[in-house]
């Protein structure tokens, strides 16, 4: 039995996200968590950027659904339309919080590191929603799917630095791992995007591989007379 390679990576980003909600965000349901006082100064900001995340990681998966997208189409241009405006509200508070915070001590090095990851988000998410307006559907998943990726970027670098203990190593490795994860997040999508041709190619080059060359047959020295 064959695992659908959808199914499998849908599996492992629940997972992630699971594990990050334990490991990282468990104050949310614990009023008491010394977190609080360090987020009590922005609160009124990260709610709703907290809000537009939750929206963006629900919804995503859902528009991958080919099932969902044909026998459910209202709710899939719902949903899609939920996500580009949860994704276009969410960047931007994102980095501006992170801005904020260096009044509180955080370096510049982590404010630009949010502009740039909030400004690749918004740029993938309007190309996606301009290319389903347009009804260019092939260009329209492809930007969905980098969109997403980015998206993932706030599960992968905290699950990494979970599962490995770096996130103790300081800022400087923790900007690292972001980087990291920003730049494998488009590497990510292009091979998701283009899997059936990288399948088909290697599946190509295997069945060359297989097949065995003919030898030659040696030629013949004419004698003298």
């Amino acid at each position: 039995m064959k695992l659908n390679a959808k199914y499998v990576t849908f599996s492992a980003i629940s997972l992630a996200s699971l594990y990050v909600l334990y490991h990282n965000e468990r104050f949310l349901i614990d009023g008491s968590h010394p977190a609080w006082q360090h987020y009590a100064p922005f609160k009124w900001w990260l709610l709703p950027h907290g809000i537009f995340g939750a929206i963006v990681l629900l919804f995503a998966p859902f528009q991958f659904s080919e099932r969902l997208r044909q026998r459910f189409t209202k709710a899939h241009r719902v949903m899609g339309r939920m996500y580009v405006v949860g994704a276009l509200l969410l960047a931007p508070l994102g980095a501006y919080i992170q801005y904020y915070q260096e009044r509180m001590g955080a370096p510049r090095s982590f404010t630009v590191l949010g502009c740039v990851d909030a400004v690749m988000l918004m740029t993938a998410t309007f190309f996606a929603f301009f290319f389903a307006f347009k009804r260019k559907i092939a260009l329209h998943r492809q930007w969905a799917t980098r969109s997403y990726a980015l998206a993932l970027v706030f599960i992968a670098a905290r699950f990494v630095m979970g599962v490995t203990g770096w996130e103790r190593l300081g800022v400087e490795v923790v900007q690292a791992i972001i980087w990291s994860c920003l730049a494998m997040a488009l590497v990510f999508a292009d091979i998701s995007i283009h899997w059936r041709e990288i399948k088909s190619a290697l599946s190509s080059a295997r069945a060359k591989a297989s097949v065995p060359t003919k030898q030659s047959a040696p030629s013949r020295v004419p004698r003298a007379a």
